[in-house]
């Protein structure tokens, strides 16, 4: 229990002190300096008390009752509600959809299945505020065993302030979605926060409740106990956590495997049996600063090599490894140390033994005894050829411990042969490069390699698995190794894999391409191997992103793959049963033959079949190609000709004024007919509103005073423009004068033509025919089921009176559209009826004939 924590937890005790000693005062002495500033810690970097603390309140919510038999997404939520309570009210207020980035679903999701689950369980109540479509969109939630636990004195869930905001960074940190601020900080996302869709709640979970058991070493303690050794130690202490099956738990450790959030490490000892398992988190190692993430993972590299002992493995009764672990996870007592340990590990398999090489001595220094040259041990002589085998680097250790023979001697069954100094320092120049290494000469000349990986961070994750076939791979078959497996990057990344995935996809791709060789050293080959069999893609199917029957961009089992199965299956059975069928009585053997050789001739059909429709579909696509261009061509020549009609009708001059280049008809010219028509149209409103439709005078009185009105206005606004304007620049310009008169009426004419029509419906509403509606309308909805059995009441009369307007203005609104009608039928000039031949004769006979015309006709 950390310190912020305790005055919550345990009762302060009380002190009693004597009356004078109450009044005596005791000087302190100053601080000497400034006082330092304590910064918040890493969130992860969590104290024994705190962890312990935090786990118990964990844990106690995922054991409420409620929650029994609910999903995880459930669970997670009210663990995530439970970080973000306020200490003074214990209300939450969120949105479902930042609930569902906290716990890594859509926000349909958490509207339709998380927040129902969260109401069936009653462990936490939930009050929402529908959205524009009806969904939950906000929510009020108070986790009812946490608010109930704070009048508790000792329990678990008695959580203090500073522990609701150590909760709430260490979730923040585990699992936060991610935010961008408005003054353009971004908050980055946690450590799983990324991980979204299908068991993303599951995997969030599962990683917080092993950081809450990750020790500051990074490391999870794991069960005891006889344990499913298909499964493995640490799924089922995974198992145990969750409350799931242990293959559950090995494929959730699978997936935060995948994404470098935890290891499982396997020790290993030279003869090859199991030896402990660990569970690390280096999240946890990196936050207490402890180690690096370098050094986490090379520890887990160093762990998986052969070791002859390890400290604890072998404790016998008389010790205790490890006495400052913590308790199990599943809460079985460690006092019995072989209920604990682990199956072949309680004992030890081997003493102790020293390193293998032995340190050479300088014999000048000692009597010239072996037992002296072994440094005392009193063993045996080493075997024959134990120092014929060293390498390089063992050579210049001998010369540098100062030994004038044992450096250059000759191998048993050799002649001795002296060697110059300068003679045995061209050798190993020639034969060592800079860094004291064997290089590989051919021919005479030195092929230089690069013996690490490429410096790209991604390129060495993908080659991390053949880094022995890479070292012996020359400098140019390194270089094609590495555009090869860039290319296949870019092509996984082509493939809908995101960038930081496609590394480990290669690597994974070449981990069980050298798992179906047999291992690196079955590899003869290692440019070739590695360029026609380990790095390209192998399609079993079609699908252009199957590879090896897994799909690249989800990892699952490609589905196209299994229809092919299933229909080769289904040929097959087909044609068995129509040998059965046909040739009845056969040999297993012939049977045999006759099923394999039709299954060829239906592979041939098929492979006929594909070839016809792949050249059916580059037909098709060439087809669409084609098309495409000629609607691209048609869509340019279309926009070129609507060009040159733009070209041509702007330098068209005004049908009205003649100016030139105004399209047809300039903005002044244009305003105006706009406005000659509003005014008619206003005319026509205000005879709708007050004149007598079968009276033409009252007509024509109507329209011409809206005519006298709009021009009276037009002028008055014409006079505020020269108010507020230099009258010398409009008389230097006459058509911007123009333009902007013309522009003026324009806008009287339309604000007239606003006002006419609210007048005219004004005047209509109160017409017979509108009152007679809105009686009908006001009884009608009086007489509504929900108002029948009072329909006088406030409520009843209030939409009764709103049915009633609204009919009022439906009337309103038909009897002027009527009105407008007529009034532009009789508006409407009549059609001219041509002149008869009677009446345009005599005018025709009028006018005197050419003289050609009076010359006498000939028949």
């Amino acid at each position: 229990m950390t310190a912020v924590a305790a005055p919550d937890a345990l009762p302060r005790p009380r002190r009693f002190v004597r009356e004078g000693a109450r009044r005596r005062l005791r000087s302190v002495p100053a601080q000497a300096g400034p006082v330092p500033k304590r910064a918040a810690g890493h969130p992860l970097s969590l104290g024994r008390d705190a962890r312990a603390r935090l786990g118990g309140a964990v844990r106690a919510l995922l054991d409420a009752d409620g929650l029994d038999g609910a999903s995880d997404a459930v669970r997670l939520a009210v663990l995530v509600l439970a970080s973000r309570t306020p200490s003074e009210t214990g209300v939450v207020e969120i949105r479902t959809s930042e609930l569902g980035r906290w716990i890594g679903v859509s926000a349909s999701y958490a509207a339709s299945v998380v927040v129902p689950g969260l109401r069936d369980s009653d462990v936490v109540s939930v009050k929402t505020a529908e959205g524009e479509f009806g969904q939950d969109a906000g929510l009020e939630c108070k986790v009812q065993p946490l608010w109930g636990a704070q009048s508790v004195l000792g329990h678990p869930l008695r959580l203090g302030k500073k522990e609701y905001v150590t909760l709430k960074r260490l979730m923040e940190a585990v699992m936060g979605p991610g935010w961008k601020h408005r003054d353009g900080r971004v908050t980055p996302a946690g450590l799983i926060g990324a991980r979204t869709g299908r068991g993303a709640a599951t995997d969030r979970l599962a990683l917080l409740l092993l950081v809450l058991e990750a020790r500051e070493t990074g490391r999870v303690r794991l069960c005891g106990g006889s344990v499913n050794t298909k499964r493995g130690r640490a799924a089922v202490t995974l198992a145990r956590l969750m409350g799931c099956t242990a293959a559950a738990a090995a494929g959730i450790l699978g997936r935060l495997e995948e994404r470098e959030l935890v290891f499982r490490v396997r020790l290993r000892t030279t003869s090859g049996l199991a030896n402990r398992s660990r569970l690390l988190v280096p999240a946890v190692a990196v936050a207490h600063a402890r180690v690096g993430a370098d050094v986490v993972r090379e520890e887990r590299t160093e762990a998986l090599k052969p070791l002859f002992s390890e400290r604890g493995v072998a404790a016998g009764s008389s010790e205790r490894p490890q006495d400052d672990e913590d308790a199990q996870v599943s809460g079985v007592s460690d006092a019995d140390g072989a209920a604990a340990a682990d199956p072949g590990v309680a004992a030890a398999l081997h003493t102790d033994h020293p390193h293998p090489v032995t340190s050479v001595v300088d014999l000048s220094l000692s009597d010239g005894s072996s037992g002296e040259g072994r440094e005392g041990e009193g063993r045996r002589p080493e075997r024959a050829c134990s120092r014929e085998d060293q390498a390089a680097e063992g050579e210049s250790l001998v010369v540098e411990a100062g030994s004038p023979r044992a450096g250059d001697g000759p191998l048993r069954g050799e002649q001795p042969r002296d060697l110059s100094v300068d003679e045995r320092v061209e050798k190993r120049a020639a034969g060592t490069g800079a860094d004291g290494r064997p290089k590989a000469v051919s021919g005479g000349k030195a092929q230089r390699r690069r013996v690490a990986l490429p410096a790209d961070l991604g390129l060495r994750m993908a080659l991390g698995p053949v880094s022995w076939l890479w070292a012996r791979l020359s400098g140019w078959q390194q270089d094609q190794v590495a555009a090869a497996a860039k290319a296949e990057l870019s092509l996984l990344a082509g493939l809908g894999v995101a960038a930081e995935r496609a590394p480990r996809l290669l690597a994974d791709r070449l981990t069980d391409r050298l798992a179906e060789t047999g291992g690196e050293a079955m590899v003869t080959g290692p440019y070739g191997w590695l360029i026609r069999r380990g790095l390209p893609q192998r399609r079993a199917c079609s699908h252009r992103k199957c590879d090896d029957g897994v799909r690249l961009d989800t990892g699952a089992d490609c589905e196209n793959c299994g229809n092919v199965i299933h229909l080769r299956r289904a040929w097959r059975a087909r044609i068995g049963a129509d040998i059965d069928r046909e040739l009845p009585g056969l040999a297993d053997d012939e049977r045999r033959r006759v099923l394999e050789e039709r299954l060829r001739e239906r592979a041939v059909i098929e492979a006929e079949d594909l070839a016809w429709r792949q050249e059916q579909a580059r037909a098709e696509r060439a087809r669409r190609d084609a098309a495409r261009a000629e609607a691209a061509d048609q869509a340019e020549r279309d926009r070129q000709v609507a060009a040159a009609a733009d070209a041509v009708r702007q330098a068209l001059a005004c049908e009205d004024c003649g100016r030139g280049r105004a399209a047809g008809l300039c903005e002044a010219c244009g305003h105006l007919r706009q406005t000659e028509a509003l005014i008619g149209e206003a005319g026509l409103l205000a005879a709708a509103g007050v004149a007598d439709l079968n009276d033409p005078a009252s007509i024509a009185a109507a329209v011409a005073g809206a005519r006298t009105a709009i021009e009276d206005s037009t002028a008055a606004a014409w006079q505020e423009f020269l108010e507020i304007t230099d009258v010398a620049t409009l008389e230097a310009d006459p058509q911007a004068a123009a333009d902007a008169y013309a522009f003026t009426a324009f806008q009287a004419a339309q604000q007239a033509v606003g006002a006419y029509q609210d007048d005219a419906l004004a005047v209509l509403r109160r017409t017979p025919e509108a009152e007679a509606e809105a009686r009908r309308a006001y009884r009608a909805e009086q007489g509504r089921p929900w108002f029948q059995h009072h329909p006088t009441g406030a409520d009843a009369v209030a939409a009764a009176t709103r049915a009633a307007d609204t009919a009022r203005e439906r009337v309103a609104e038909h009897l002027l559209a009527a009105r407008l009608k007529q009034l532009h039928k009789r508006s409407a000039a009549p059609a001219r009826r041509p002149a008869s031949w009677t009446e345009r004769l005599p005018g025709l006979a009028g006018p005197p004939l050419d003289g050609d015309a009076t010359r006498p006709v000939i028949a």
